[in-house]
């Protein structure tokens, strides 16, 4: 008799693929790790061969495990889509799918999010929160988002690495700082903000003294206030072009960009959380690229 596979199990399976390794795929599915484990050992009992090998401290899939990911992936999408399809859910009314961003490169992360979900569920209502990167992990625990992307380090909740955006220092034209040993005014994102903190770590390094003048609760107030004229910020634009009133400052200490993550409720459907996450690193790759140039 043919084994049988587990469309549960081979979710899972997914899962530790999409999301890095057992934990993150057991916190992504709202399981236990432990369950996420007999899943795979489910798999690997209906196949008779392993799927997972260990890697010294790491897990990677081995050549048979590799050739099942495949096949899942195809198997739990036409699963997924034949539901959709049987309950109605490709309809224009259907329920909406809400997705969350971090305002930081917002502009440009956005519109590859939005596409990626519409490839997946075509004819659902796409609607959009943005908000700080804790707010938004915190909405999607509570179900209230199907996926979000934020900067991982402002957000004590696991996802799925997506890539990075690179920091500089941007001013109004013509803006000057003040000379010596006056501090250096700042505008900034009103605490807390890894951003802000970056700032003034990155001046405290090399010496400079700095103060914030100007603060804001969300980046546009922060993009008008470096506007006014008021001071430089430290900001996170993907690639080019520029802020519009502003221009870059390369006489500001380098800081690392930060890394965005993305986080998926439980239950979500994994093509679609799939599509979302290699279509953002794609975007991310391709800024990261332009900006080397």
């Amino acid at each position: 008799m043919r084994p049988v596979l587990d469309i549960v199990a081979l979710r899972s399976l997914i899962a530790v693929a999409d999301f890095g390794g057992f934990h993150r795929a057991a916190d992504a599915l709202a399981l236990s790790q432990s369950t996420v484990s007999q899943h795979i050992r489910r798999l690997e009992k209906s196949l008779g061969r392993p799927v997972v090998e260990r890697d010294g401290r790491k897990t990677r899939f081995t050549t048979h495990g590799a050739r099942l990911l495949e096949e899942a992936q195809q198997i739990v999408g036409a699963h997924d889509a034949a539901v959709r399809r049987l309950m109605g859910e490709d309809r224009p009314d259907a329920a909406p799918v809400v997705i969350g961003a971090t305002e930081h490169g917002a502009d440009q992360i956005l519109p590859v999010l939005t596409a990626a979900v519409r490839d997946t569920r075509p004819g659902a209502e796409v609607r959009v929160r943005i908000d700080r990167s804790a707010q938004l992990t915190d909405a999607v625990g509570r179900g209230e988002l199907d996926l979000a992307v934020y900067v991982t380090e402002a957000a004590q909740a696991p996802g799925t690495p997506v890539g990075e955006l690179p920091l500089r220092w941007y001013a109004a034209p013509g803006w000057e700082p003040p000379a010596a040993p006056a501090p250096l005014p700042l505008v900034a994102i009103s605490d807390p903000c890894v951003i802000r903190r970056r700032a003034l770590t990155a001046l405290a390094s090399q010496h400079t003294p700095a103060t914030v003048v100007a603060e804001a609760g969300y980046l546009a107030g922060v993009l008008d206030a470096a506007r006014a004229g008021l001071g430089a910020a430290l900001l996170a634009i993907p690639g080019s072009p520029y802020p519009d009133g502003l221009t870059p400052r390369h006489d500001l200490p380098a800081v690392p960009p930060v890394r965005l993550s993305a986080r998926a409720r439980g239950g979500c459907d994994p093509a679609m959380v799939r599509a979302t996450v290699e279509a953002v690193r794609a975007l991310l790759t391709s800024r990261e690229a332009d900006t080397s140039v």
